[in-house]
């Protein structure tokens, strides 16, 4: 028995090799196959990303257009799964249903049992456009409205927005999401992705991975951050309060505020400064600087008070909430982009695959302890 206890949620620790993601947590750097997450925002779009991520290359014209009408062909649900998000009762959570119906969909899915290379890229595009149509969908029936049907002209973002609302998008709009999107995409052995490959590598299928990557989602550590933070900004203007007052008396607390510092990033994260801006373009675009606002005056304060930077939840809280979607959407929209990434991770550990077992450092009784009866306890 060693002397020296393991680092805690296994910081530091290579868990695995991946040609997926790379990030230099010093350097604030985060590349999606080599290329800087900064480029893939000014320049690329959701769907040449995601088939970057699963294929390990830039698409051609022909290649973009092929993946963009396969991904568009995919948007179908089973009817059983409609059921399902019409049975549930409207005070689920929408992570709740998007974790169920993805787990009851693997029942309804012709590759299920086959877990080779082109069975998982196959159910990699059902899954990346059913989750997004999941989310929508439900979103819909628990406020009573029509379904929106499927649109195969708009891109994955529209899309999403279309189905969501009702409403074309407009070109800000759309853009701003698949921005999002993108940033969110993948980000190496986060807790859902290891979450995912762990599972993935007792050679289970793709969506036990994926189910069990959005149980992992769900804690407020991964993925619930950035609807913390958008409570928190509600509740400073219902009290009419200061924003930065507000947040000095929680901190005098103890109390945490999430959005703020990383794990990885010693830095601020790349992905914080696209989001920063979208909510500031956004805003002046609506006309309502007031989550702008707020956002920047409790941000320079935390980073004068604590030293922390903003991640990638402080400003996605401001900017979903300018796109009008609703507060507990935040996370499953999250995985409407991370499946992206997900499946890539599932598809690279089933190519090359080796049983996930780590070892743990034991720090309890010394051994031997001996067994007392129960008579002499």
């Amino acid at each position: 028995m060693s002397t020296v206890a393991a680092p805690k949620g296994l910081e530091g620790i290579v868990a695995t090799n991946s040609s997926i993601c790379w990030i230099d947590g010093d350097a604030g750097v985060l590349s999606y196959r080599g290329i800087d997450i900064h480029e893939l925002a000014q320049r690329s779009t959701f769907e040449e990303t995601t088939y970057l991520l699963w294929f390990g290359k830039l698409p051609n014209a022909a290649e973009l257009a092929d993946f963009t009408k396969t991904l568009a062909e995919s948007r179908k649900l089973d009817p059983k799964i409609i059921d399902l998000l019409r049975s549930v009762p409207t005070s689920a959570t929408p992570m709740q249903v998007l974790r169920t119906a993805v787990s009851l969909s693997s029942i309804y899915d012709a590759d299920e049992a086959d877990n080779s290379h082109d069975a998982n890229v196959r159910k990699s595009f059902r899954l990346t456009s059913q989750v997004a149509m999941i989310v929508a969908i439900f979103d819909r029936i628990r406020k009573g409205k029509e379904i929106v049907e499927a649109d195969p002209t708009l891109s994955h973002a529209a899309n999403f927005l279309w189905m969501l609302n009702g409403e074309k998008p407009s070109e800000t709009a759309t853009r701003t999401f698949d921005i999002a999107l993108i940033l969110h995409a993948d980000h190496e052995l986060n807790a859902s992705t290891f979450a995912a490959r762990v599972i993935a590598a007792t050679l289970a299928d793709i969506h036990s991975a994926i189910t069990g990557a959005i149980g992992a989602l769900k804690g407020p550590l991964h993925g619930g951050a950035n609807e913390a933070t958008m409570r928190l900004l509600y509740a400073i203007d219902a009290a009419g309060a200061d924003p930065v007052e507000y947040v000095r008396q929680l901190l005098a607390e103890k109390k945490k505020i999430f959005g703020f510092g990383h794990r990885v990033y010693r830095t601020e994260d790349p992905r914080a400064t696209h989001l920063r801006r979208m909510s500031e373009e956004l805003s002046k675009s609506a006309g309502n600087m007031k989550w702008f606002e707020m956002s920047r005056k409790i941000e320079l304060f935390v980073k004068q008070e604590k030293k922390l930077n903003a991640n990638v939840d402080f400003y996605s809280a401001s900017t979903y909430t300018l796109l009008g979607i609703d507060i507990d959407l935040f996370t499953p929209i999250f995985a409407v982009s991370r499946i992206a990434g997900w499946a890539a991770h599932v598809i690279e550990q089933h190519d090359d695959n080796r049983l996930i077992r780590p070892r743990a450092e034991y720090v309890g009784p010394a051994y031997p302890s001996p067994y007392v009866p129960v008579s002499e306890r």
